[in-house]
């Protein structure tokens, strides 16, 4: 286990360099495409309006999202659909998470975390395990979230972790202790379960 490493207060501009250097990196280590991993919900919208902006190799970027709502793309709650509008005009590929898509080993894994410690949509309820032999499942929240009451589909706690990086944006003092103790390993919630399986560089923005 990878303990994290927490930077504090950083805004906007300062999340999306710090994905961008990560990326010009990534690109810069051969000539193929790189794939990432971004999630959905609020919080990163912002963050990929603000890194569109930057003068990225846009084409050679394979964009998955972690997890989806089972919805149309136009839906509202589609995150296939907000990310491909976001990044496709700059050229970016946005795949369409389907149970029969081979995922790729991605350049960064980008997490959000939900108050109850679900991570893409591995809630508890799911169980998720390290040593899932899917890299993509359908699933079912139990609660559904009220916000957005829909089956999902998701990658996979190994599907994560078969990343250079990963890295987490949480948002909230209810959320940061959450990720505290996981990280301490104080709960076997899913973020703590992909936390205690991770080898790579973990970075978390609070």
């Amino acid at each position: 286990m990878q303990q994290p490493t927490i930077i504090e207060n950083a805004d906007t501009s300062a999340i999306a360099n710090w994905i961008k250097a990560r990326l010009v990196a990534a690109l810069g280590a051969g000539d193929g495409p790189i794939s990432i991993t971004i999630p959905g919900g609020s919080t990163p919208f912002p963050i990929l309006e603000e890194l569109a902006r930057s003068d990225l190799d846009w084409q050679r970027i394979i964009v998955w999202p972690g997890d989806d709502r089972v919805v149309p793309e136009d839906h509202a709650a589609s995150n296939t659909g907000r990310i491909r509008a976001a990044l496709e005009p700059v050229g970016a590929k946005v795949v369409a998470l389907g149970t029969m898509e081979q995922v790729p080993h991605f350049a960064l894994a980008w997490l959000g975390m939900g108050a109850d410690g679900h991570i893409a949509s591995l809630f508890p309820n799911t169980d998720p395990q390290v040593d899932d032999t899917q890299k993509i499942r359908s699933l079912t929240p139990d609660p559904l979230p009220p916000e957005a009451p829909f089956d999902r589909i998701t990658l996979t706690i190994p599907a994560l972790l078969d990343s250079d990086a990963l890295m987490f944006v949480i948002r909230g003092d209810d959320k940061r202790a959450v990720f505290d103790a996981a990280a301490a390993g104080q709960n076997t919630l899913p973020v703590a379960r992909l936390l205690g399986a991770a080898e790579q560089s973990v970075t978390c923005f609070v």
